[in-house]
């Protein structure tokens, strides 16, 4: 019910129902209002103007000048209450097809209260009925793409990263016509985001790395993305695809000054990794990367066990089932399904002898390609061992450039094309 002073001047205005009369109404409602009688005042407001008496023009009017009027109260809990009402009131008049654009401001309004009360879920659920493909409405697609980037960020804030993919999809669709650099980069920080809480470790540390060389975000910004990228990448699954992911990192000079530089540099250099490093850095992990996988271990703990499994074939030519799990942490049996997985899958060069519960190392990288075996391990060595040969010739030959560059400039300058 409307407070006494603002009942009065509804009272006033419906004696000669004028646009003027309602319009000097919501531009005085701090004065006829106070903030514990915003909301009812407001609704009360509503309804007269939503009655649909004072005809399609000025009911547009009025209810177009209330929504900054509302947003001006600086109330989110006045805008939510005032908000779904009228919203729920639009429908119910015979004018709702002429108010379309207010309903949708109205919703917007209602999402951007949730979000600063921090009720991302009530606040994706506003965003999602507002209609972006209504032939009563045409939207831009930077429009469209902009309440469909809140949704997805709204939904990854309650680790729903079932539907927030379901609107990134959609995003996929109108992204490349929208010429927003913001947009842009949204876009891309949700991908990685729903990668990363699909385990799709590689890729979300991918687009990590990428969206951290960025200039538009701030410095400090670019070292956390570049953190998030560093984290996923220890999480992969190990193996050549994540060695190469972890030596790009590595070599980006900025991982130097973070936290997760320790961990990354032993894993680098495949060195076994202790239960207190592991612990340490457990700590600044998201729940979604502490998850349990089927067999009951965590992901991170998987990992760890997976890249512990690849450092020792760099220092054991064979070891046995029971020796294995004791450097793993777990049983002679679930090191050797880890191992045979490893194999199976490309990941790790060797074999499992089961008669003599012994594992054989090959040494060097595995071939990558799932169902290898051991057959394609030595080839893929082969190849790796030959573009070493080359890499280190034209390293050389660099350096020997360089010695006489600095000894014999002049004969460089006439016998050298540098």
């Amino acid at each position: 019910m409307a407070s006494p002073k603002f009942a009065e001047a509804l009272a006033r205005a419906s004696q000669s129902p004028t646009l003027a009369s309602y319009q000097e109404i919501i531009q005085n409602i701090p004065s006829l209002s106070s903030p514990e009688t915003y909301a009812p005042d407001l609704i009360a407001l509503a309804d007269v103007v939503l009655d649909g008496s004072l005809g399609v023009v000025a009911t547009r009017t009025l209810v177009a000048e209330l929504i900054p009027a509302l947003r001006a109260l600086a109330d989110h809990d006045v805008w939510i209450q005032v908000g779904q009402h009228m919203v729920r009131a639009i429908p119910t008049t015979p004018l709702s097809s002429s108010l379309v654009e207010q309903a949708a401001a109205l919703r917007e309004l209602v999402a951007a209260a949730h979000e600063a009360n921090e009720d991302f879920l009530d606040a994706a659920k506003a965003l999602a009925e507002i209609p972006l493909d209504s032939s009563q409405r045409r939207v831009p697609d930077a429009d469209k793409a902009a309440i469909w980037i809140r949704i997805v960020r709204n939904y990854l804030e309650v680790d729903d990263s079932t539907t927030a993919e379901t609107y990134l999809n959609k995003l996929k669709n109108v992204m490349h016509t929208v010429d927003d650099p913001e947009l842009g980069l949204h876009f891309r920080l949700s991908a990685a985001r729903i990668q990363d809480s699909n385990r799709q470790f590689l890729q979300a540390a991918k687009s990590y790395h990428d969206i951290s060389f960025s200039p538009a975000i701030a410095e400090d910004e670019r070292l956390h993305t570049l953190g998030m990228a560093i984290k996923c990448a220890i999480l992969a699954p190990a193996g050549p695809l994540r060695a190469r992911a972890l030596g790009q990192l590595y070599k980006d000079e900025r991982s130097a000054s973070l936290e997760e530089h320790g961990i990354l540099e032993k894993m680098f250099f495949d060195r076994l990794l202790t239960s207190s490093e592991v612990s340490k850095f457990a700590q600044d992990l998201a729940p979604h990367q502490l998850a349990k996988t089927a067999d009951g271990s965590t992901v991170l703990a998987k990992a760890v066990v997976e890249h512990n499994l690849l450092s020792a074939s760099r220092l054991y030519a064979n070891i046995g089932f029971d020796e294995l799990g004791l450097l793993l942490g777990l049983d002679g049996a679930r090191a050797e399904d880890t191992t045979a997985r490893m194999i199976e899958q490309g990941r790790l060069a060797g074999s499992v002898d089961q008669i003599e519960r012994v594992i054989w190392f090959e040494g060097g990288d595995a071939s990558g390609e799932k169902g290898s075996g051991r057959a394609e391990v030595p080839v893929g060595k082969e190849m790796r061992r030959w573009d070493g040969n080359v890499q280190a010739l034209a390293e050389d030959v660099e350096r020997l450039t360089d010695a006489l560059q600095a000894e014999f400039p002049e004969f460089v300058a006439s016998q050298i094309v540098v």
